[in-house]
């Protein structure tokens, strides 16, 4: 077994505790605090993510350790990035759009990832070099290489809303697509490395929403930057990713050319 192999299945183990944790608490009443960011944060984010923390410390005592709830300790050369319930709002409103999102990052490489939906009965992983799967079968992206024939799905638009020319630009991209959708969270980054998308585009995003999910469309064939074609980092905000064939196209239609 390769040793991104062994973080794997420590990862799927850490998602399989987290998992059953928020399924504990799906659907009941619960109580909901605000953070700093405004964003919303319960029991169950909390504990999902001391499960995946314990499970991940106790094999790998010497990687360091980011989360949404605990913030960052330990070392960056293998860095573990959680976000134990992403999709926190989907999750208080009894909607089953939210996952459990581990990931492992060596020197600033997303080369493990793992994103559970359990209110959906869904599981997605990826290693690096190793593939995307999604329930233990093998996914690629689509081929479709014409934005005209394509459906793309938005998320999270605040940014670009109040950016009157990147507002613009986005209404171009709505009346040239074949679709536009708006799934949001893990939901539509799924459904592009599986093909049922063709791209996703979103700002107000952080690296712990992201980091499994890029990993899992790159590996499927597709191609994850940000809104300007960067590759993805600590500090990464914004995404676009696509099946690959389109992503220059994308590209030109986010900044106008």
């Amino acid at each position: 077994m390769s040793e991104l192999d062994q973080y794997l299945n420590v990862a799927l183990k850490a998602a399989d505790a987290a998992d059953r944790i928020a399924m504990d608490y799906f659907g009941g009443q619960l109580e909901i605090e605000t953070k700093s960011d405004d964003s919303p944060v319960t029991v169950a984010d909390r504990a999902a993510e001391e499960a995946i923390r314990e499970i991940l410390g106790e094999s790998f005592p010497d990687h360091g350790i980011f989360g949404e709830e605990f913030g960052q300790a330990g070392s960056t050369e293998n860095l573990w990035l959680i976000d134990p319930i992403d999709g926190t709002r989907s999750f208080i409103r009894g909607l089953p759009f939210w996952s459990v999102q581990i990931a492992l990052m060596h020197q600033g490489r997303v080369v493990v990832g793992v994103s559970s939906a359990p209110a959906l009965g869904e599981r997605a992983w990826a290693t690096a070099g190793g593939g995307a799967m999604l329930d233990g079968k093998p996914i690629r992206v689509s081929e479709t290489d014409s934005l005209d024939s394509a459906d793309i799905s938005l998320g999270n638009l605040a940014t670009l809303a109040g950016d009157e020319q990147a507002w613009s630009r986005l209404a171009r991209l709505v009346t040239t697509a074949a679709r536009i959708r708006g799934y949001g969270d893990y939901w539509h980054y799924h459904q592009l490395a599986r093909g049922g998308l063709d791209g996703v585009i979103e700002s107000d995003v952080n690296i712990l929403d992201i980091a499994a999910l890029s990993l899992l469309v790159t590996e499927a064939g597709g191609i994850f930057t940000d809104l300007d074609g960067q590759p993805i980092d600590l500090e990464t905000t914004s995404v676009l990713a696509t099946n690959s064939r389109l992503h220059s196209k994308l590209l030109d239609v986010v900044h106008g050319n």
